[in-house]
Parts: C-alpha cells; structure tokens; sequence
C-alpha cells in the first residue's frame, strides 16, 4: 500500500510579457514541512533568445541565498550560483528539493522582449 503523498499547488506569476531584468514572483512562504518544490514553467518564447529562471531560499524572508550547481573535475566540486536556461516554447517541470521556510523564484528574459510570456506555478509537498 502506498504512503500518502500531500501537496499543493500555488501562483508564483500570472501570464506576462517578461523584462531584461529579473522579476520575483510571489514568495512562497510556510513551506518548511515540505521537502519537494515543482516550478511548472509555461513559457512562449516570442523573439526572446531564452528566460532564465532563479530559486532563492530564506529562513526569515530578509536572507536569500541562491540556488547552486556543482561541476565535478578530477575530485574537486565547483559550485556555481545557479540558473535554468529555457531555450523553446514549451511547458518545462522544474523539480527541486528544499529545506526552507520561505522560497522566491524570479524570471528574466535576454534579447527582444516581443510576444514573449511566462507563467510560473509552484506545487509544494512531501514524498
């Protein structure tokens, strides 16, 4: 038999045309009993040459510290601050693992902003 699974989904940004210059979406707060955050991404890509995506955690919604990535060479991890680079229209699942009270997931777009658009949508929960 399995384990119950709760979860919820929740806004983080209505449908717009994107900016050069990232863009918080609504905060999402609360959210330290959960271990699993999913960033749906609707995203029309109009003549932009991509979006980038940033996550950001805090613990008292005054302190962000960003999402990271590691590189692995010989035996040394470089760890980087990290963005998801989106290059095609397309409906992307973002899924990331978390520990915080509070996360902020903004969006910017580079090149020409015309017909461009996004939605972000987060589903939070436990597995």
């Amino acid at each position: 038999m399995g384990q119950f699974q709760e979860w919820k989904t929740q806004s983080i940004r209505s449908a717009a045309i994107l900016t050069t210059g990232y863009v918080a979406g609504t905060v999402l707060s609360n959210v330290e009993l959960s271990n699993q955050l999913v960033v749906l991404v609707d995203y029309t890509k109009g003549s932009l040459d991509d979006i980038r995506v940033k996550v950001e955690f805090s613990s008292d919604n005054t302190n962000w510290y960003q999402e990271t990535f590691g590189a692995i060479s010989a035996t040394v991890e470089t760890i980087s601050l990290g963005e998801h680079k989106l290059v095609s229209t397309g409906k992307y699942r973002l899924p990331i693992e978390v520990k915080d009270r509070y996360i902020r997931v903004s969006v910017k777009g580079t090149g020409t902003v015309t017909n461009s658009s996004c939605t972000l949508d987060a589903v939070i929960g436990v597995s």
